[in-house]
């Protein structure tokens, strides 16, 4: 996969080229956060912000690696504090307007982390909270292998992620290396930015063979670049050896401690009061101050020529990470301070550095003169980096109504692989491009079915040793043909992958329909990962089953409470809870004809594991009305009982509709007329009550239909989560409003205790509707 041309440096010259951009990279960077904090007028006072540092400590990486060895194939996640050196490349290579560089952090302008939906110069993956955009390459590279064995076309590419070396702190990095797929990704490439400083401080022991070898036992070529040339040369000399002992048994603080010192301070400090002290006092004594000064700093992550080696040796048999020595701060008068972090240049010091670096403090964003070598560079790297963007697929058509009308008794967990099987007859080209993801629980929540049916993928085919063993029910046949995805267990992994699978309809014009599925109490845990995905563009719908207290055996600790409303709050999705096997059917339907295409949108469904007889959905016999509940379904909810004079209403969620049913009987019983409304998005009702407010755009028909005025009565809210999921559904008509739910941690138990026990049952519906009536 490498490119033999990439890299290869001209014998005349072609380092200080390079390094004449680099300096260019660093001051365009640098202006961009200062413009942002100190030149443009800022009435509110608060603080912009921006990371000069943090970007100063990749301007030699990313310099080498657009410059000199990125192709148009290749995608790159840049670590967020490093925008601006980012856009800083973007504008030399053409691709970003002049006009934005004083709009860094500006409203409408460039963005504080790289987005790929917000900034206007392109951003191959968003980044910004922290290990996530770090890990986004190894979902995109699985991505990638996915769409082309499916439909061919996007050709190859390196996935390269730059990181700083605080993200290897992050859980998700450590999910994403041990998952026994990615040792198989060889076009996986992790850059870390070890500058051994985090926000606040030198980090006193980064113990990076102990990385090294971490990668190493995941299979992972490992390279190291520690010291530049400029000081190898200075071990070279006699005394070199003492000094490298010197340097390296040194902690991170004190060795950032040196980057501070003038000449003469450095050399006594250099010395230090160990046995090799009189050795590496003879060496340094020697060396002149300018040198001295230099080679201190002169790491491998700031050595253009090591860097372009290292990227010249990666092994594209396997994934490669290369940990690259580097100084926050590299080339600021701010270089090495531990409180660096977010720290700004002075006027004087940006004026020092335009100096330095052949830049015109009074003309910041000027490009290289016309017919330079350094613009000729620019202008080569540019076309070598123009990518044919890939034509984008039309999403399939899909049924919105498969026309079965489930009978007897059925969960909404079974619905779902019910649902996926038909579509596989029903319509085989929307079916092709649904792939499942799950965290080794396909089985539990019903997919065995679907798994059995479309098989498993797999970057190559392994055989299945149990095909001929008559008591397997579960057929674990794993090819690149394969439209179900099995993880090991790490939520956040399934969710990354959501994300990207997702996004295959922007990245390389081929719409996926990804569905993954996780224990509902889980989603919770990997929550971040997916919003992040959502902001980034990706569409997916993640299904949480088996979800709250119904699962009454399994206990509190697999029992979920505020996912509702979570559901409910998340941007970028559409929650449902359905209650009946048929509710299920269309609203996954309808999720499904969202997602992969530019106006689309994700969705989260929670499902239960609860048999719920069918008989209680009352479906339309009549094509018509049949088609109006479908709408409804979708819309958010419909009514299930209609009373011939309501004197209350009961609202229900999900899987606790038979006891809204049973007690809307015994209140019948009473001379009480009670509706009994089916909701099943609590998440549109509340957009719909938003629209008629005049704050959102959505569609508000949906309330006249289930909660028209003429029949508003007090009402009860109730569903196996939260209860203040519902309670904004008073506000519709402005009346008395009681909220059933769960707000404690779960117990084991029957499903009548625990019902009981969190005031879900018929009784505890009853008694809240008296109390209003009353």
């Amino acid at each position: 996969m490498s490119n033999p041309e990439a890299g290869r440096m001209p014998a005349d010259g072609g380092y200080a080229v390079l390094s004449e951009v680099e300096d260019r990279v660093l001051w365009l960077a640098s202006a961009m956060v200062h413009h942002a904090n100190r030149v443009r007028p800022n009435p509110s006072g608060l603080k912009v912000g921006g990371h000069q540092a943090s970007s100063a400590s990749m301007v030699s990486i990313m310099t080498s690696l657009w410059f000199g060895h990125l192709r148009a194939e290749d995608r790159v996640s840049v670590k967020p504090h490093a925008s601006p050196v980012l856009h800083a490349i973007n504008y030399l290579l053409g691709r970003l307007d002049a006009s934005y560089l004083p709009r860094l952090r500006e409203f409408g302008g460039l963005q504080s982390y790289p987005s790929r939906t917000k900034d206007p110069d392109p951003v191959d993956y968003s980044t910004g909270s922290v290990g996530i955009g770090a890990t986004a390459p190894v979902w995109g590279a699985v991505t990638r292998r996915y769409v082309d064995a499916a439909f061919g076309g996007v050709g190859t590419g390196r996935q390269y992620s730059l990181l700083g070396d605080a993200e290897l702190d992050e859980g998700a990095v450590w999910e994403a290396v041990l998952d026994p797929a990615v040792a198989e990704l060889g076009e996986l490439v992790w850059i870390v930015d070890l500058n051994r400083q985090s926000l606040d401080r030198v980090v006193p022991g980064i113990a990076a063979d102990k990385l090294q070898g971490m990668f190493a036992a995941a299979g992972w070529q490992t390279i190291t670049l520690k010291y530049g040339r400029l000081l190898e040369g200075l071990f070279d000399r006699p005394g070199g050896e003492a000094l490298r002992r010197r340097i390296d048994g040194m902690p991170n603080p004190e060795y950032q401690r040196l980057l501070r010192c003038g000449a003469g301070e450095l050399r006594d400090r250099l010395a230090g009061d160990g046995p090799d002290a009189a050795a590496v006092a003879a060496l340094v004594r020697e060396v002149d101050d300018s040198t001295l000064l230099a080679a201190i700093g002169n790491l491998g992550g700031h050595d253009l020529e090591d860097l372009d080696k290292a990227f010249s040796s990666i092994d594209d048999t396997r994934p490669t990470v290369i940990f690259a020595y580097t100084i926050k701060g590299y080339g600021l008068a701010t270089r090495g301070h531990p409180q660096n972090h977010s720290a700004l240049l002075t006027d004087a010091q940006m004026r020092e550095l335009a100096d330095r670096t052949g830049c015109d403090y009074d003309d910041p964003w000027r490009r290289f003169p016309e017919g330079s070598a350094a613009g000729a560079r620019c202008a080569e790297t540019a076309q070598r980096l123009d990518r044919v963007e890939a034509g984008q697929a039309t999403p399939p058509d899909l049924p919105s109504d498969i026309g079965r009308t489930p009978s007897g008794t059925a969960t909404t967990q079974a619905a779902l692989g019910r649902v996926l099987l038909d579509l596989t007859r029903q319509a085989p080209e929307a079916a092709r491009r649904i792939v499942t993801v799950s965290p080794d629980v396909s089985s539990s929540t019903n997919l065995g079915g679907w798994v059995n049916k479309v098989g498993v993928w797999s970057p190559r085919e392994r055989q299945d040793w149990f095909a001929d063993d008559g008591d397997t029910i579960l057929h674990w046949r794993e090819t690149p043909a394969g439209r179900h995805i099995e993880l090991g267990i790490a939520e956040v992994n399934l969710v990354s992958l959501l994300g990207e699978l997702g996004a295959s309809w922007s990245r390389w014009g081929q719409p996926l329909l990804p569905i993954g599925v996780v224990y509902d109490p889980f989603v919770e845990r990997a929550l971040e990962p997916w919003s992040y995905g959502m902001y980034a563009g990706g569409q997916s719908i993640l299904v949480g089953t088996p979800s709250g207290v119904s699962l009454a055996p399994e206990g509190g600790a697999h029992q979920s409470i505020k996912t509702p409303s979570i559901g409910l709050e998340q941007p970028g999705c559409v929650a449902y809870e359905p209650a009946f096997a048929i509710d299920t059917e269309w609203v996954l339907l309808a999720a499904l004809a969202r997602l992969g295409r530019p106006d689309g949108r994700s969705a989260y469904l929670r499902l239960s594991t609860r048999p719920v007889d069918q008989s209680l959905a009352a479906v339309p016999a009549d094509a018509d009305a049949r088609e109006r509940r479908r709408r409804e379904v979708v819309a958010g909810a419909y009514a299930l009982v209609r009373s011939a004079a309501p004197a209350v209403t009961i609202a229900v969620q999900g899987a606790v509709v038979p006891e809204a049913l049973d007690a809307a009987r015994r209140l019948e019983a009473m001379g009480i007329g009670t509706d009994v409304i089916c909701v099943t998005s609590a998440d549109l009702l509340y957009r719909a009550v938003r629209a008629r407010q005049g704050n959102d755009d959505a569609d508000s028909w949906i309330l006249d239909e289930a909660f028209p005025a003429d029949r508003a009565t007090p009402l009860v809210t109730v569903l196996d989560g939260h209860p203040h999921t519902l309670s904004f559904l008073g506000t519709i008509n402005r009346v008395a409003t009681t909220g059933l739910g769960v707000t404690q941690f779960g117990q084991s138990g029957s499903l009548e205790d625990v019902y009981r026990h969190h005031g879900l049952d018929a009784e505890s519906i009853v008694c809240a509707a008296l109390d209003l009536v009353d």
